[in-house]
């Protein structure tokens, strides 16, 4: 991702551990008008799979025959190979087999694709990043259109691949420059270069930054799980994954010192106290791993029961946090003279959710599909705030609301009016492509307040709200619980790297017909709710 400014983003991701302290309080999320319109096909829902059953669906879709067998179904080339990416497996036994492609051995971005089959194995349809055939040559290439190597640190040099993201599918090379951003945050930009012109095709931020301020402890008394025994505990989760809590003690690199502690009880809700943010980041993390897990049955962020790292005191006075898709981890920086460390829930879900996001659709960070990856992590973000149902921080549709990230105690962002932070789109234009990822997130944010609380003045857990339509249209609620739903099976299953606002409708038409019917009152629902932030 990219450096912000304080008018901009958050991120955060975090971890639990082996002995219980202080805890989670687990629930399903309800917001909006009542669910009493439809059942949702519970065929159509995700099974309940576990990180060993996940296993064995990967490494059956991954055999050789197995892929041979949809390349020629999908009638790609003898050059272009699929590998195996992520399978999601309904509860009616459908899968849905989520590919990378390469092209020559080469890396295809923008190839990857979704084969849906029916439990007997057929296929029943594909999603595609890219509806262009593969074909590319390396006449007229020259030494000198390739990159040099960056000298930053963190640099890795060009590598060729075929990017197919937009247009007609071309060689090219990528470049990834290290070094910092703006922000102090560790840069990780992958450049896209014309292979035989030399010219910049795209470019995107693989460091899922964002910024904030907090005040403290937001989740209060709290129940962690932990490791160890009297004397010497430490802020670890074999529960959920081993998911673990470290301090990195003012520094910008490695993997943290752990915490330990004495009687198992952790901080004092003051920011001096260096036991407290990690007390909230612990928190958040276990509260999204049992999100992902009740409501949708993903164990772990990737659904390979695997337990994410969180990191806390990155930096001095850093007002920041980050995802890193490299090493699966989030990092906290501690605000504003290190006292505003940038810990709530919501930022917490927000980030542990780009890795949900970067597992499976892997929306590109740049245009249109940056900003519905952003959105996806706004979206869960505030779902997990709900389903943890924290009384120190209850569920709304405010996003960073408890760390006051422009120091006049109002929220980053608003998803029933996403231009009340002065820079967020409230609807989709054609210009949506060319702005900030962390603004152009405002007209997902908006569809799913529509999709959710409906349009016009409502008000949940004191918090009033007013929610307008791009057209003056009136948009009823079907509420939070069956959003998610439909916005998670349409990114898991419908959604590819490239994924566009148009395509995003489609997407969630098509979640929403399977999970409740076509002309049901929730797929009608989300067409009102696209068509409130005029996506047509």
């Amino acid at each position: 991702m990219r450096s912000i400014s304080k008018k901009q983003r958050i991120s955060a991701l975090a971890a639990t551990a082996a002995i219980v302290v202080a805890g989670i309080t687990a629930g399903t999320a309800t917001a909006g008008p009542s669910d009493k319109e439809s059942t949702a096909k519970a065929g159509a829902q995700p099974a309940a799979v576990s990180a060993t059953q996940q296993t064995q669906l990967i490494k059956k879709a991954d055999t050789t025959e197995a892929k041979a067998a949809d390349a020629k179904a999908l009638g790609l080339g003898s050059k272009e190979k699929l590998q195996v990416k992520d399978v999601i497996k309904n509860a009616n036994g459908a899968t849905h087999v989520r590919y990378e492609r390469t092209y020559d051995g080469m890396p295809v971005l923008g190839g990857d694709l979704v084969v849906h089959k029916a439990k007997s194995g057929k296929q029943t349809g594909v999603t595609k990043a890219t509806k262009a055939d593969i074909k590319v040559s390396t006449a007229g290439v020259t030494a000198a259109a390739k990159p040099a190597t960056p000298k930053a640190k963190g640099s890795k040099a060009p590598r060729k691949v075929v990017f197919a993201s937009h247009g007609k599918p071309v060689l090219a090379w990528e470049t990834v420059k290290g070094g910092l951003q703006k922000s102090g945050a560790p840069s990780k930009l992958h450049i896209i270069t014309d292979a035989k012109t030399g010219k910049k095709l795209d470019q995107y931020q693989a460091i899922q930054e964002a910024d904030g301020t907090g005040t403290g402890q937001y989740a209060g008394d709290v129940k962690l799980t932990t490791e160890g025994s009297d004397g010497n505990f430490t802020l670890t989760d074999k529960s959920r994954g081993g998911s673990k809590t470290t301090d990195l003690g003012n520094s910008e690199s490695g993997d943290g010192k752990e915490f330990t502690d004495k009687d198992n009880k952790w901080g004092t809700g003051k920011p001096d106290d260096a036991q407290t943010a990690a007390v909230d980041a612990h928190f958040g993390g276990a509260a999204t791993w049992d999100f992902y897990k009740d409501v949708f049955k993903r164990e772990g962020i990737a659904g390979d029961g695997k337990g994410a790292p969180s990191r806390v005191h990155y930096g001095d006075n850093y007002v920041n946090a980050f995802w890193d898709d490299s090493c699966f981890c989030m990092t906290y920086g501690d605000g504003e003279g290190n006292k505003k460390p940038l810990t709530s829930i919501d930022v917490t879900g927000h980030e542990m959710s780009h890795g949900v996001t970067a597992a499976t659709a892997g929306l590109e960070y740049a245009g249109e599909s940056g900003g519905l990856n952003e959105a996806t992590s706004d979206i869960f973000g505030t779902a997990v705030e709900f389903h943890a149902k924290n009384k120190e921080d209850v569920g709304d549709f405010l996003i960073g609301e408890k760390i006051d990230i422009n120091g006049d105690g109002k929220p980053l962002r608003y998803m029933d009016k996403p231009s009340k932070d002065g820079n967020s789109l409230d609807e989709w234009s054609d210009k949506a492509g060319d702005v900030d990822v962390h603004y152009s997130s405002g007209i997902a944010n908006h569809f799913f307040f529509l999709l959710s609380m409906g349009s016009g003045k409502s008000e949940l857990n004191g918090v009033k709200y007013d929610s307008p339509t791009s057209d003056g249209s009136t948009v009823k609620g079907i509420g939070i619980t069956k959003a998610q739903q439909i916005w998670f099976k349409a990114l898991t299953e419908n959604m590819t790297s490239n994924t566009d606002y148009k395509a995003a409708r489609e997407a969630t038409v098509k979640a929403s017909d399977d999970l409740y019917g076509k002309d049901s009152t929730e797929s009608k629902a989300v067409e009102a709710a696209w068509t409130g932030v005029a996506v047509k």
